[in-house]
């Protein structure tokens, strides 16, 4: 909140060990606390697990599961840092990230979580994860963040980025690596943009970012294509319609399309001046967009008419999905619920 490639010979894919704490009780984190008014208060990602169960997650560590959308049950969770996104792999695995580079995994459907990366030293949240399948899964953040895992979470390692930098970047980096080696060190943490969401389409990934960062890769984020710039401002999600565009939308109500896979972006004409926070389609043709300020937004013809939806109340909304014709709204004040047949 998030061109002309080197030679990778100058600046190779950088790893270090996994950051997980757990030996030092002092960095041990104190656990989500009960709250009887959990589902009122900030939440910022919704799941549909297996079309059967609704896992949301959000400050504080709280983390909440409905299967019915009308009452809701707040998990164990083992950390208070607010939680940023949750991706299930299946009915029964999977994984939330948030503040102090926070990685929680659950096994029991989202009842239960343990804590798998705590690195509160870093200063630095994580924004989004992807699991490619039950053992390989990344994790991105703040500054370039990137974390990846092959053995299911056990294990998180470290990875830099290098072709995700700017041309201009990576020529600072490697002088800088010859001329100033601590100060190089300390670069690394920061001159990469954040990492605000991760998108898998097909064999495609997709990763947007600030300052107008879109990425794509084809072979599970080990290597990675920076597409040309078509934006300054921070993208905060992209998303394939049902109608096989890709949307992106970001900052001040600015909304973007692609007709050809990421290599050139056409704005919507929305009269909308709050931030898009997320963007998301049912899969019948419906295509929402929220953010702040109550904004949201609905296209039935894959983008070429919007209707504003906006919520009088004006408290933003940070996500969504559709869920057996409803739309439930994850937002600064809690879960909103809204039949479909209402937006009609």
């Amino acid at each position: 909140m998030y061109k002309t490639i080197l030679s990778l010979v100058l600046l190779p894919t950088l790893v270090w060990s996994n950051a997980v704490t757990g030996d030092d009780n002092s960095m041990q984190p104190a656990a989500a606390y009960p709250a009887v008014l959990a589902d009122k208060a900030l939440l910022t990602d919704i799941i549909s697990v297996a079309e059967q169960r609704l896992v949301a997650v959000g400050e504080r560590g709280h983390i909440l599961l409905s299967d019915d959308a009308k009452s809701w049950q707040q998990a164990q969770v083992p950390v208070q840092a607010n939680l940023n996104s949750v991706y299930f792999i299946n009915k029964q695995q999977g994984w939330a990230v948030g503040h102090d580079a926070s990685i929680l995994m659950t096994s029991d459907g989202g009842l239960s979580w343990t804590l798998q990366h705590y690195a509160p030293q870093n200063d630095k949240p994580l924004f989004d994860i992807y699991f490619f399948n039950e053992q390989q899964g990344i994790a991105v953040g703040a500054y370039g963040l990137f974390y990846r895992t092959t053995d299911g979470g056990n294990n998180w390692q470290m990875e830099f980025q290098a072709e995700l930098l700017a041309e201009d970047d990576q020529e600072y980096l490697a002088e800088l690596e010859e001329t100033d080696p601590e100060l190089y060190q300390i670069e690394l943490g920061a001159v990469l943009p954040h990492f605000n969401r991760l998108y898998a389409d097909g064999n495609v990934l997709y990763l947007v970012g600030e300052a107008g960062f879109v990425a794509k890769s084809l072979d599970q984020g080990q290597n990675w294509q920076r597409l040309e710039e078509f934006y300054n401002g921070s993208l905060f999600d992209i998303t394939r319609s049902s109608g096989m565009s890709l949307v992106a939308v970001g900052l001040r109500g600015h909304a973007f399309q692609s007709l050809d896979q990421g290599v050139s972006w056409s704005q919507f004409e929305l009269d909308e001046t709050a931030t898009f926070n997320s963007v998301f389609s049912d899969g019948n043709n419906r295509l929402f967009i929220v953010g702040n300020a109550g904004a949201l937004w609905l296209s039935v013809d894959d983008g070429k008419t919007f209707s504003n939806l906006s919520r009088a109340d004006g408290k933003a909304v940070v996500n969504g999905l559709v869920w057996k014709e409803q739309l439930v709204l994850v937002t600064e004040t809690g879960l909103k619920t809204i039949q479909l047949s209402e937006l009609e």
